[in-house]
């Protein structure tokens, strides 16, 4: 009861500090993306939340306020589709992901999975670390 407690308070002090009320659909939203620490499409996580009685429009409305307001990260790992995952505390420019080529899981990797040096003439983006990186190849299960 005291974890579920602290879990929720990490949520109220998360969305009071981007300026974000308290509602049931983005407390359940935020709940589900803690639970599953890995980028989910908008469909993934309707279907998941159904049981709590909220809607596909309800959902990617709050997905949308959370990544408007930086909690969330929406991103598009090359295949047209938005996914979501919690903003990591440390991550300013985004890490890694691991992109299973037949069954397109995807995976976070660790921030020093991959190191980007920059030649002096690389562009500002790539300077700044301010790049999506993936990495693709067969997943352990497929293999």
């Amino acid at each position: 009861m005291a974890a579920k407690r602290a879990g929720e308070s990490e949520i109220d002090t998360l969305l009071r500090g981007r300026g974000l009320r308290r509602t049931m659909p983005r407390v359940a939203v935020l709940r589900f993306l803690k639970q599953n620490p890995r980028p989910l499409s908008h469909g993934e996580i309707a279907e998941a939340l159904e049981p709590e009685s909220l809607d596909r429009a309800t959902v990617y409305r709050n997905l949308i306020d959370l990544s408007d307001a930086g909690i969330v990260v929406r991103r598009d790992l090359g295949d047209h589709v938005w996914r979501f995952e919690l903003r990591r505390a440390d991550d300013d420019t985004g890490h890694p992901h691991f992109v299973c080529s037949a069954c397109g899981g995807i995976t976070c990797l660790p921030d020093d999975a991959v190191k980007i040096i920059p030649p002096r003439k690389a562009p500002r983006a790539l300077r700044e670390k301010d790049v999506a990186v993936e990495l693709r190849g067969i997943c352990d299960a497929c293999a």
